[in-house]
């Protein structure tokens, strides 16, 4: 039988899909399903669904800071404010891309992730690219000719417009059996939903 599988709709500059990737080996263990990682370009998601980011509005954007936080203390993760935040992540993404004909696009996104939130290192940069792919055994320049192709391109405009037509709106989005699940707190309802359908 086919294992169910969940579309982990993320950009790598949302601290909260940070958040809701450290969750999601627990959740294929607990349920038996797959995770679908769909790097989107959020900036264009928010353009497209008329959305902003919560840093516009300042009290907000000071309580986010308290909130993820929390949310990492919960988790028993670590977490520290990127300090170049918000970076510009789409050639990050884009190898992200590159590594699913090995299989390996999750692990990849996951030490981006860690990058960025746990060391805050800049992964907008090529070198530190470079070596990030480098400490998990991938071959950084056969990815790195990859990214800059049409189809690579392609395929991060397509995930985010698949997104968009699903009606996702912002970052983290996970979507399964054609229901969608918005936010890293809302991950308790995922679950409910696959034990329900299980």
């Amino acid at each position: 039988m086919q294992r169910k599988q969940i579309d982990f709709y993320f950009d790598l500059s949302s601290p909260y899909s940070y958040l809701a990737a450290t969750q999601l080996d627990g959740i294929t263990s607990r349920h038996d399903v797959v995770i679908a990682w769909k790097p989107m370009v959020l900036a264009a998601v928010f353009k497209a669904q008329g959305n902003v980011m919560p840093a516009v509005c300042i009290p907000k954007a000071q309580y986010m800071l308290k909130d993820l936080a929390r949310w990492a203390s919960h988790y028993g993760v670590p977490f520290q404010m990127s300090s170049r935040f918000p970076l510009p992540t789409i050639r990050a993404m884009r190898l992200v891309i590159a590594a699913e004909a090995s299989g390996h696009a999750g692990q990849l996104a996951k030490h981006f992730f860690q990058a960025m939130w746990e060391r805050d290192l800049d992964i907008s940069n090529d070198e530190i690219l470079r070596q990030l792919v480098a400490e998990i055994g991938l071959e950084p320049e056969a990815l790195f000719a990859t990214i800059d192709t049409a189809a690579v391109k392609d395929k991060l405009r397509a995930y985010t417009d698949e997104a968009i037509s699903r009606g996702v709106f912002g970052a983290p989005s996970l979507v399964v059996d054609g229901e969608l699940f918005w936010g890293n707190d809302r991950l308790h309802f995922l679950e409910a939903h696959l034990s329900k359908t299980a």
